[in-house]
């Protein structure tokens, strides 16, 4: 499936962090990427995204306001709204 990519904005970037902003419409998705940092992930949203990892397997995340989460680098995955709705996120990346 072709899919249009969610829109990101570098918000900050300093010898420490990465903060980004990432928005996605109903039906976008960030791409397949592969996470070169630890990072934290902070929802400006309720509602699902669909993590479609490297090998292909997918599960629905349910995600809420304000709740935040943290991976570890090498994390390798798309992430795709299939709500309805706008969906968005900020990203702590860890240098």
């Amino acid at each position: 499936m072709n899919q249009t990519r969610a829109k990101s904005e570098r918000l900050l970037e300093n010898n420490r962090v990465i903060v980004t902003r990432w928005t996605f419409a109903a039906g976008e998705a960030t791409g397949p990427h592969v996470h070169a940092h630890d990072y934290v992930v902070v929802p400006l949203s309720t509602g699902k995204l669909r993590i479609t990892a490297a090998d292909g397997t997918a599960a629905d995340a349910q995600l809420t306001t304000g709740v935040p989460y943290a991976r570890e680098a090498g994390v390798a995955h798309n992430v795709a709204n299939p709500n309805a709705f706008e969906f968005s996120f900020i990203e702590i990346e860890l240098k």
